[in-house]
């Protein structure tokens, strides 16, 4: 059996965190990636999962998630496809929305979750499109032949995939999603340089930092507000837009007494006119 990718395997146990040991109102309530997971009856006692350490990692991989999916009932699209999708439950969460959800992953974690949705009898109503995007494979070709409606627009999110990329990596992302059809919504998250940060992110990003080089992935682009939106701007896009960690605790997390933030990753959205 093949094996998971062991990033999208914490972000998974994150979100369950945030079910688990945060009070509500939970920002987004996914229990069906513990289940795919499968970590272990001890897998809260591992280091990673310290609920002081790792606050403001799951606060913000539920907030990301929650604004993304957001956007997919707001925009009212047929289409919503993920890049780095992991393990990734909108499909198994929200079938009745009847949205085509296409999945872009690494063909090893996409043959493991195959086996695990079968394992546990969850129903696939998505599209996995398997790419090795280190061999240069032509993602959106492989998405258009798997069902994908170039005519059609979708919501499209990158989320916790610009770190590890350099920039004409991102550049050719968003170079490739600017010709998708119009009214087509890209959500990407960025991480801003150290100087932008207060002292609780500064500490959070040092730990992300040592754990990303640890796994052999390290962080290698930061970006400012700015410096993201004119990105995006040279790579097609008209209408760019910068949604704050600020503006997404506020608007998710506002009111709570245990403090619960996000860790300060922002988001691009940009949109193909």
């Amino acid at each position: 059996m093949s094996e998971p990718d062991h990033t999208a395997v914490r972000v998974a146990l994150w979100r369950a965190l945030h079910v688990l040991a945060d009070p509500p109102p939970h920002a987004l309530v996914d229990e069906i990636g513990l289940r795919l997971a499968d970590p272990g009856p001890d897998w809260r006692s591992r280091p990673d999962m310290d609920l002081d350490f790792t606050q403001r990692f799951r606060a913000g991989i539920a907030l990301r998630s929650r604004f993304v999916e957001d956007l997919v009932r707001e925009r009212g699209v047929s289409q919503y496809v993920l890049l780095g999708a992991g393990l990734d439950t909108f499909a198994q969460r929200e079938p009745e929305l009847g949205v085509r959800v296409f999945e872009i992953d690494q063909p090893g974690t996409q043959e493991w979750k195959r086996e695990r949705l079968a394992a546990l009898g969850l129903p696939a109503p998505h599209r996995f499109v398997p790419v090795d995007f280190e061999s240069g494979d032509q993602w959106p070709e492989r998405l258009a032949a798997n069902g994908f409606e170039l005519a059609k627009p979708a919501v499209v999110a990158s989320t916790g995939v610009s770190m590890y990329l350099t920039r004409e990596a991102n550049a050719a992302t968003l170079r490739a999603l600017a010709g998708f059809a119009p009214g087509t919504v890209v959500a990407m998250t960025f991480q801003m340089p150290e100087e932008y940060l207060d002292g609780p992110d500064r500490a959070a990003r040092a730990a992300a930092m040592k754990g990303a080089k640890a796994a052999g992935t390290p962080f290698v682009s930061f970006f400012a507000p700015d410096e993201m939106l004119d990105l995006a701007r040279e790579c097609g896009f008209a209408e760019v837009q910068h949604v704050s960690a600020v503006e997404l605790n506020k608007r998710y997390l506002s009111g709570r007494s245990d403090g619960l933030e996000t860790a300060g990753e922002e988001f691009l959205v940009a949109t193909v006119s």
